[in-house]
């Protein structure tokens, strides 16, 4: 049997325990998510017309499930992007269209994601959408996949036009037959946009810009796009019609990894 003695020992030292227990502070506490500097701001407070698609938010991407870091579906850009992006859509707006966002600034543990998900060979449950001609084990030989991303600097944009009054785009179903991208327009997956002749992220070299094989239509409606963004600072990546980066950058040599929020603009 104990001893009264004992057993206040044992009540001090349960105690203490306790305490201690209730003082450490949880993982989520000792690394709290990073905040947004002041410059970041989010393109629907800045212009609230330019339609909205985050497709990393979504399980419809190469990836096949939602993208780390995207929290909330919305574009965060540095503020002279947005505005600049702002300027574009006025222009736009007068001929009948809008600009729509796939994807804005990208924080670095997305990247991460992206490269876990190139070097996994056995996933391939999206390939027959966004790169059915390619290898997947030359994702990053052929660049396509890479360890840093302009996107997490913040002024980098991927986009397209829709032409005004905007048709809805149907929701993706998880598992659904997949289409490829490069296909003629009637039989990529129905979105909203104009015809720009691939996909948004089709890997395969008709997604370059200047492609001579896109012509008539097609070819209007990326040179539409192209020359609403360049005449306001904006310098397209020539790989991806879609894919521009507003110059000169606010910060071009830093990496972000802010998580895609609301709160990560608090204090602003």
């Amino acid at each position: 049997m104990r001893t009264a003695a004992a057993l206040r020992k044992l009540t001090v030292l349960t105690a203490a325990a306790l305490l201690g227990v209730a003082a450490a502070p949880s993982a989520a506490e000792a690394t709290p998510d990073p905040k947004a500097p002041k410059k970041f701001v989010a393109l629907s407070d800045v212009d609230p017309t330019i339609l909205q698609e985050i497709r990393y938010f979504t399980e419809h991407n190469f990836v096949g499930e939602p993208v780390d870091g995207y929290k909330k579906p919305m574009c965060i850009l540095t503020r002279p992007a947005a505005k600049a992006l702002h300027k574009a859509q006025v222009g736009l707006l007068k001929k009948g269209y809008s600009l729509k966002v796939y994807d804005c600034y990208r924080p670095q543990r997305a990247v991460d994601h992206f490269v876990r998900w190139a070097k996994d060979l056995d996933d391939q449950k999206m390939k027959a959408e966004f790169y059915p001609q390619v290898d997947k084990t030359r994702l990053f030989a052929d660049g396509y996949i890479a360890e840093k991303s302009g996107h997490s600097r913040g002024s980098t944009v991927d986009l397209t036009v829709v032409k005004l009054p905007a048709r809805p785009t149907r929701p993706y179903v998880p598992g659904e037959p997949l289409k490829a991208c490069y296909g003629p327009q009637k039989e990529r997956f129905p979105d909203n946009s104009v015809d720009m002749g691939t996909g948004f992220d089709c890997f395969d070299t008709l997604a370059h810009t200047d492609d001579p094989r896109i012509q008539g239509v097609q070819r209007s409606n990326r040179d539409l796009l192209r020359n609403a963004l360049s005449d306001q600072g904006f310098v397209n990546l020539p790989e991806e019609w879609w894919h521009f980066t507003y110059k000169p950058e606010l910060f071009p040599d830093t990496y972000f990894d802010f998580p895609i929020a609301r709160r990560s603009l608090t204090g602003h």
